[in-house]
């Protein structure tokens, strides 16, 4: 859960207490008691209205209760409260693709991964609705710079190579898939397509 700097709380003893609350709640989310999770949560957010955390935690439960509207309502006071919050735009995402608006779910993916470039259920978010608009360019180039920082990375270096596939670059689809299957040899997914791409590269040859 999303942790902000609780100083403009006041005193420490409201730091504390913000963080045993946010704590409590994160807590009852885990363990599935998410009425008293939310409980917890809007205490946080009473007492400091500033921050953005309690909001986030809220809108997670409403979006695991299949209450969206109201999970879209406690994200966006999120973002209004901490702008540069990577989960809540990374929440609204996941709303607006399971709705089916696949263009705001990219464009709330994007701005997550602007501002966390480490986000990989944005990431693969991101490459989903990438998939379902037929749109790569954008989410090769943010593929791209996370194997950079995890090059081991084997469902993102599939899915790299998938979108280059689909691109059109069979020669950089190739050499990813030789990637993959030398960190996973067992990984059939991976096989299959480079038989494909192998397939029809035969087929252009001749």
């Amino acid at each position: 859960m999303h942790r902000e700097p609780t100083s403009k709380c006041g005193q420490d003893g409201e730091n504390q207490h913000y963080e045993v609350l946010c704590e409590a709640a994160d807590c009852l989310t885990a363990l599935g008691r998410t009425e008293d999770a939310a409980g917890y949560y809007r205490r946080a957010a009473e007492l400091a209205p500033e921050l953005a955390g309690p909001h986030v935690g809220l809108g997670v439960l409403a979006i695991q209760s299949g209450r969206l509207d109201e999970a879209v309502k406690a994200l966006r006071t999120a973002c209004r409260k901490d702008p540069a919050c990577a989960e809540a735009y990374s929440g609204l995402a996941m709303i607006y693709q399971q709705r089916g608006d696949f263009h705001s779910a990219f464009d709330m993916y994007l701005k997550c991964l602007e501002l966390d470039t480490d986000n990989l259920v944005a990431l693969l978010g991101l490459f989903q609705t990438s998939c379902q608009m037929g749109t790569f360019g954008k989410i090769i180039h943010y593929l791209e710079a996370y194997l950079d920082r995890h090059p081991g990375d084997t469902s993102v270096l599939f899915c790299l190579a998938t979108l280059y596939a689909r691109d059109g670059r069979d020669g950089q689809a190739r050499e990813a898939l030789l990637r993959v299957l030398a960190l996973e040899p067992e990984k059939a997914e991976a096989a299959g397509m480079l038989r494909e791409l192998d397939t029809r590269r035969q087929a252009v040859n001749t």
